[in-house]
């Protein structure tokens, strides 16, 4: 029994394992209502101010078998495509801006599957508005006409704005941006614009007005922030014109005239009146209200004043007639008026021009004759002069003015009423001058000023002038320059200066003299100016090469000009060149150059200017020279002695040129000398010294002084030690073997010699050598120039040799004067005495030889 339960119930479980098996259930998303954000976005809302890029959601959902499920999002084919799904997490992601005013509702398929089931769903997201739209004006342009007597208060016109927003942000309201000016004001909720009260509009003053209006919304909440929008337009308001304003007369005061020759119906003046109210005038009518007298006439719609009568019967000089402007209304009724004066005068006929009388009745030319130069101010007397206009009033109105040469004369007076006496005066004195022209011409005119004819009349006015002397004489130039050759016959011509006096007569005759330093040497002819040399005057230029001296012109009266003369003496070529000797003796070392030189005594160029050349040598053929300098080189192939001895044979290196020194001048002179040349060569010197004498070539007072301080301080040293060795053989009186320790000379060593320099004087040129007998013996013949060597000091003789013990530390003691020897007999002591005293005559004479020695090379080298 409890087998088959068992049996049953194990069938059981198998067939419910089976059943279940076989069930497959599709997923579904959970739904947590629009204020959730996780579901299936059903009513969901988003603010259209989500940034792009913001998760906003995520879709939710389950599987009941527990399988992993997988989310989608699409959209209607041909719609914005605003989010985007992950298909694994289920997040929503914005990838559109989203604009409320747009699209305010978003339809999205959402759906989820298993991988077996899809459970597809159909879902609204709904875009909430935040406050990102302006306000916007309807209707635009506002544009309004309204009349000028519009009541304070009146309302003008309605603008409108509308904002696409909705809540506060959508609500506008208006106001006026501020102006101390403006003239109207607006509700700012209605919008309605409206006179402001007190206020009264002129279309005279401004005709049109400009208004801006702001519209406002109420505000609302953008991307996080509170904000206010405003957009704002421009009202014009044109003021239509009223009448209002009353007329006037433009172009006042008014002026006529009447001439006699007027006749009735002649138009005297126009007057013209204009509606106040321009942008709708009425039409003027013209009357005279006063003063006409019964002789003028108005056109009514013209304002033309004309005369009705003729000018002979006129009572009055001047008259001022009243006239009457008045607006004509719609019905030819009269309104607004404006009343002015026309002043009318009568005036003479101008049929007389200004006339000039003289003496005897009238005249057009005036004639005077006077001295140059009259002072400033001066009336001219001689000139009787009137002017006169018989016309009346302002016909005989008119100016005076002198015509001619500037500012030299004024006439007075210069505006005249009918008559006057005409004055003329100096006003410039250096204009009126006999030299510049002996008669001044002017003409007189005499014009009318206010009449239309201008009517004028001239007169000549001729001033005869007589000369004074009122000027000096003058040369030409302030500084007269002249050359003149040098050993010019006396009475030579050497410049001419001229002098002019424009004076007439004597007055204008030039006297000329001459003085000064210099001028002793020349005379000027006082007539002609000419300047020459006295007859026993004699110019060298070699003494004296420039003069300087003054020349004076004097008219009759004494009056005077100078100026200054230089006067160069040029050089002549009067001198030949001269050398110093004929005979010249020239020492030449092989490859140095000697220099011959002449001296020409002429004082320029080119007569001063010398030019060399070889007219003859011996050996032919062996010199060049420099046409220039003087300098005398051997041919570029002699470059040793061996070379001179080849050409002359002879030890005897002595050889001669003839040169020629001939001057650039014309004629050119020339000079000769002869010049024995001893051709000597240059042994190299050697050592240090040598060294130190060649780089010292240039400047010899510098080697001069460097051997003097060497032998300074060898002098200094010497006596130094002397002392001291005096002073201590003084103590003991003797010199004691004992005490002195002498450093052991090894036994190989050769005795220590003193050997002087050998000179000897074989050829002119080995004078400037020094030889060591120690050096090698022979030289290369053309071998390299060497460098002297320095001079070799005197050697010590060496110390005797002494028995000192072998371990005994040596101990050297210097000597200069003596030289140190064991105890020995008397005569040992005489005997270092006797080498004492060589040694110092070798000294003695070793500095005697070598400053020679310096002295010679110094010579030989320069």
């Amino acid at each position: 029994m409890k087998k088959e339960k068992k049996t049953h119930a194990l069938l059981f479980l198998l067939m419910l394992h089976f059943t279940s098996g076989q069930s497959d259930y599709a997923p579904y998303f959970y739904d947590n209502g629009p204020s959730s954000t996780n579901g299936n976005m059903a009513l969901f809302s988003i603010s259209e101010d989500t940034p792009v890029g913001t998760q906003i959601y995520i879709l939710n959902g389950t599987d009941p078998e527990e399988d992993p499920v997988r989310y989608g999002l699409t959209f209607e084919k041909g719609s914005t495509e605003y989010f985007r799904v992950d298909p694994n997490s289920g997040n929503v992601t914005l990838i559109q801006e989203l604009d409320r005013e747009k699209q305010d509702e978003i339809s999205v398929h959402v759906s989820i599957t298993d991988g077996r089931n899809k459970v597809v769903e159909t879902v609204r997201v709904f875009v909430t508005d935040t406050n990102d739209e302006p306000p916007e004006f309807q209707n635009l342009p506002f544009i309004i006409d309204i009349p000028e007597d519009t009541a304070p208060g009146s309302s003008i016109y309605r603008v409108q704005a509308v904002d696409k927003d909705m809540g506060s942000g959508g609500s506008v309201s208006y106001y006026l941006q501020t102006s101390p000016f403006t003239k109207f004001t607006i509700d700012g909720h209605s919008g309605i614009l409206r006179v402001k009260l007190g206020e009264t509009l002129d279309f005279e003053t401004t005709p049109t007005h400009f208004v801006t209006v702001v519209a406002k919304d109420g505000g609302g909440k953008y991307k996080g922030k509170h904000q206010v929008l405003t957009s704002t337009a421009t009202v014009t308001i044109n003021v239509i014109d009223s009448q209002d304003m009353p007329p006037y007369f433009v172009g006042t005061p008014y002026f006529g005239y009447i001439y006699e020759v007027s006749v009735p119906g002649s138009e005297i003046y126009t007057v013209y009146a204009k509606d106040g109210d321009q942008g709708n005038p009425n039409p003027i009518h013209y009357f005279i209200i006063n003063g006409s007298d019964g002789v003028f006439d108005i056109n009514s719609t013209s304002g033309c004043i004309t005369l009705t009568t003729f000018p002979s019967l006129l009572k009055n000089e001047l008259y001022e007639i009243k006239v009457k402007a008045s607006e004509v209304g719609p019905n030819n009724e009269l309104q607004d008026y404006d009343v002015t004066t026309v002043t009318v005068r009568v005036v003479d006929l101008n049929n007389h021009p200004p006339t000039f009388y003289g003496e005897n009745g009238p005249q057009n030319k005036f004639e005077v004759t006077m001295y140059e130069h009259p002072p400033a101010g001066e009336i001219l007397r001689g000139f009787k002069i009137t002017v006169n206009d018989s016309d009346q009033g302002a016909n005989a109105k008119f100016k005076l003015r002198l015509v001619g040469p500037n500012r030299v004369l004024r006439v007075v007076p210069q505006t005249v009423l009918n008559e006057a006496q005409v004055t003329i005066i100096v006003e410039d004195t250096s204009g009126i001058d006999y030299e510049k022209g002996p008669t001044l011409s002017f003409k007189l005119l005499a014009v009318e000023i206010d009449t239309p004819e201008r009517f004028s009349a001239t007169a000549d006015i001729v001033i005869n002038l007589l000369d004074t002397n009122d000027n000096i004489p003058k040369f030409t130039s302030e500084y007269y320059i002249a050359r003149v050759p040098e050993n010019s016959p006396g009475g030579s011509s050497v410049s001419s200066v001229t002098a002019n006096d424009p004076d007439s007569g004597s007055w204008g005759e030039v006297k000329y003299t001459i003085y000064g330093s210099g001028s002793d040497l020349f005379s000027i002819s006082a007539s002609s100016g000419l300047i020459t040399t006295q007859p026993w005057t004699s110019l060298d230029a070699e003494v004296r090469s420039k003069y300087n001296f003054y020349v004076k012109a004097e008219d009759s009266e004494g009056k005077y000009s100078l100026a200054e003369v230089f006067v160069t003496v040029t050089d002549m070529n009067d001198h030949a060149p001269e050398f110093d000797e004929v005979l010249v003796e020239k020492t030449m070392i092989i490859g140095t150059p000697v220099k011959v030189e002449a001296v020409d005594e002429d004082a320029e160029s080119p007569n001063n200017v010398i030019e060399y050349s070889i007219m003859t040598a011996d050996p032919d053929n062996a010199f060049d020279i420099n046409a220039d300098t003087g300098e005398i080189k051997l041919k570029p192939y002699i470059k040793s002695m061996e070379i001179v001895q080849n050409i002359t044979k002879q030890k005897d290196c002595k050889w001669s040129v003839v040169v020629q020194a001939r001057d650039r001048g014309s004629p050119s002179f020339s000079t000769t000398a002869v010049i024995n040349i001893d051709i000597t060569e240059a042994t190299p010197l050697k050592g240090p010294m040598a060294a130190f004498l060649m780089k010292s070539r240039d400047n010899p007072l510098k080697a001069l002084g460097m051997v003097t301080f060497i032998i300074s301080v060898l002098v200094g040293v010497t006596v130094l030690i002397s002392t001291a060795m005096y002073m201590r053989n003084s103590k003991s009186n003797r010199i004691m073997p004992a005490r002195r320790i002498i450093k052991r000379r090894p036994r190989d060593q050769q005795p220590w010699t003193f050997k002087m320099p050998v000179i000897k004087f074989t050829n002119p040129g080995e004078k400037f050598l020094i030889t060591d007998p120690e050096s090698s013996p022979q030289q290369e013949i053309g071998s390299p120039r060497l460098k002297p060597p320095p001079p070799i000091a005197p050697c010590l003789p060496p110390p005797p040799p002494s028995n000192a013990r072998p371990n005994e530390r040596p101990r050297a003691v210097p000597t200069i004067s003596g030289a140190l020897a064991s105890k020995g007999s008397k005569k040992a002591k005489s005997s270092r005495r006797k080498e004492g005293n060589i040694s110092s005559a070798l000294v003695s004479e070793l500095k005697m030889k070598l400053e020679q020695k310096i002295h010679e090379n110094n010579q030989g080298y320069y």
